[in-house]
């Protein structure tokens, strides 16, 4: 099958992204730092097809469309509850405990903790309020090679692998904030 390409802002960008996450197919799309590979969280079809293309089988985030979503994924006390919701969104990632159901467990890291990142990409918003499943977010690369920000060089790398590419131009931010939450107590890992 032939790469599908779209600029992120065409009318039909939403559609076919749905039709192709629906499909079990892997994209690649821009965040507001750098392009991600995305799928379907809760399908191991997908998870296994994205880590073969990275070259690894490490837990990976997801997209989650709002705040108030991801509050309702995890599995910490209450409490500790608005600590979360102050860091979550934009180029943040935070590692957290999260009840069952809700991603495949083959993309869940130890003490069954999810990455979960809120872009402020209009696209990543648009297509994590519209798809029914967590979606995922990986950087577009090789494990261990810097991840991808050149739409040529996404295509000429990755383009056999996978079934729908979103364009929007270079992408040159660096990967986002990475928070864990440990004991209570939310530490930096990348800031």
């Amino acid at each position: 099958m032939e790469l599908q390409k779209i600029n992120w802002d065409d009318p039909s960008a939403i559609k076919k992204t749905l039709s192709v996450l629906g499909d079990g197919g892997v994209i690649v799309y821009p965040t507001d730092t750098i392009y991600g590979f995305g799928g379907d969280a809760t399908s191991e079809t997908v998870i296994k097809n994205i880590n073969l293309i990275k070259g690894r089988s490490s837990p990976m985030s997801v997209l989650a469309p709002s705040v108030k979503v991801a509050l309702t994924w995890l599995n910490i006390p209450n409490e500790e509850l608005p600590s979360i919701s102050n860091v979550l969104g934009g180029k943040t990632t935070v590692i957290v405990p999260i009840h069952k159901n809700i991603v495949h467990e083959s993309i869940l890291g130890p003490g069954r903790t999810l990455g979960i990142r809120i872009p402020d990409h209009p696209y990543c918003k648009a297509i994590s309020k519209e798809f029914s499943n967590p979606i995922i977010t990986t950087s577009v690369n090789r494990s261990g090679e810097v991840p991808i920000s050149q739409p040529a060089d996404v295509v000429s790398h990755f383009g056999q692998e996978i079934d729908l590419f979103i364009n929007d131009g270079i992408l040159s931010g660096s990967a986002s904030k990475i928070y864990i939450y440990q004991k209570g107590m939310l530490k930096i890992l990348r800031s």
